[in-house]
């Protein structure tokens, strides 16, 4: 039995070909490390994150210089280019005129209102959404004073300060961030705008961490919003490859049933009954599992005793006994294989089950995610 998330109603806006809210799947964005000048580096580290799944990728943009090599870059990127903007309004029309897809502003950073009104020109011009991205690092004084110890507080009405003066320029093409590197802050902070305007919420928990830690927490505070509806675009931010930010975004989706496009393993975490190398086989049956592109559930227990029980729910199954194994469906038993074979003969029942059932599996895809969004 599953419980659909019932997803918050939101406005929808377009980056390049990627629909983000309205009842569009939660995308997974993520940003490159490279000095944007680099355009060689920049272009191969778009690609690794795009062969990855990451659907939308964000650029930093410093200087003149590197809003120039944006003009290369962007032709040669397969997923849509957000500019991040700080400070300088020359920059977000510089990055505009040479074809990013997006800009991603901090209005509080734009010291006076003619400079925002003319970021906002370049969007209309060239029909780019602005992300309005507020954090505890970049807050206007006037919130911070009014706000001292709230941060919570301060984030939220820094965030609905900045909608406010797009919105006095007849602007909606926006989504909106409210990130915090304290998860429960972040949560907060988000119920709070998803409860006072309409547009798309792009979830994060900003300086996360390294990667166990950063994933931990970002499941945490996202796991938390998206389980409640909130939240259009994700990225889990990490002091790791930028590639790990895309896999753990998928994960959180994927656990949640809001995406489900790749395969995915259940493993037991083992205990003094298993007589086989189970975390060996664990490891080699997730990487085999990297390579499928279809939602097929894959269960590797420990031993025999409650294996085929506990993991009925998956589509095939593999559990260890002393130097044998037991590939199994459901509650049936479908072969005894040797130790040294066992891999392959799961494989092979890999194959025929998604031969045999690629509807089913197409319908799994199609479906997650798409339960009616609330009014």
């Amino acid at each position: 039995m599953t419980f659909p998330i019932r997803r918050r109603a939101s406005t929808q806006i377009r980056i390049k070909d990627v629909l983000i809210g309205g009842g569009a799947p939660i995308v997974v964005q993520s940003m490159t490390t490279s000095d944007t000048r680099d355009i060689e580096e920049t272009v191969y580290q778009i690609k690794r994150l795009a062969d990855a799944g990451c659907e939308v990728v964000r650029l930093a943009v410093p200087d003149k210089e590197a809003a120039e090599a944006l003009k290369a870059i962007v032709p040669r990127s397969p997923i849509p280019v957000v500019a991040d903007i700080h400070f300088d309004y020359r920059l977000a029309l510089q990055a505009a005129d040479n074809g990013v897809h997006a800009l991603r502003i901090n209005p509080g950073n734009l010291p006076r209102k003619e400079f925002i009104r003319k970021v906002v020109e370049k969007a209309k011009e060239r029909e780019l959404p602005i992300r309005i991205g507020v954090n505890a690092g970049s807050l206007e004084k006037i919130v911070k004073e009014k706000f001292p110890t709230d941060i919570c507080s301060a984030l939220v009405e820094s965030a609905l300060l900045n909608v406010r003066l797009l919105e006095e320029e007849d602007f909606c093409n926006m989504k909106i961030s409210v990130k915090a590197s304290d998860p429960l802050i972040m949560v907060e902070a988000y119920r709070r705008v998803a409860a006072a305007v309409p547009y798309p919420l792009h979830l994060g928990v900003t300086e996360a961490g390294t990667l166990k830690r950063g994933i931990i927490k970002s499941a945490v505070g996202m796991g938390i919003l998206l389980s409640e509806g909130i939240g259009d675009t994700i990225r889990v931010s990490l002091t790791a490859d930028s590639v790990e930010e895309v896999t753990a975004g998928h994960e959180i989706l994927k656990a949640l049933g809001l995406r489900a496009e790749s395969a995915d393993l259940v493993s037991c975490p083992s205990c003094g009954r298993a007589e086989v190398d189970l975390h060996g086989l664990a490891n080699q049956v997730e990487v085999m599992l990297a390579q499928i592109k279809l939602p097929i559930r894959v269960a590797v227990m420990g031993c025999f005793v409650n294996g085929p029980g506990e993991a009925s729910h998956a589509d095939l199954g593999i559990a260890g006994a002393r130097n044998e194994y037991y590939i199994f469906r459901g509650d049936e038993v479908l072969k005894k294989v040797p130790q040294t074979e066992a891999l392959e003969a799961l494989k092979t029942e890999i194959d025929r089950f998604i031969d045999e059932n690629e509807a089913l599996l197409q319908e799994r895809m199609e479906t997650a995610g798409k339960e009616p969004l609330l009014v």
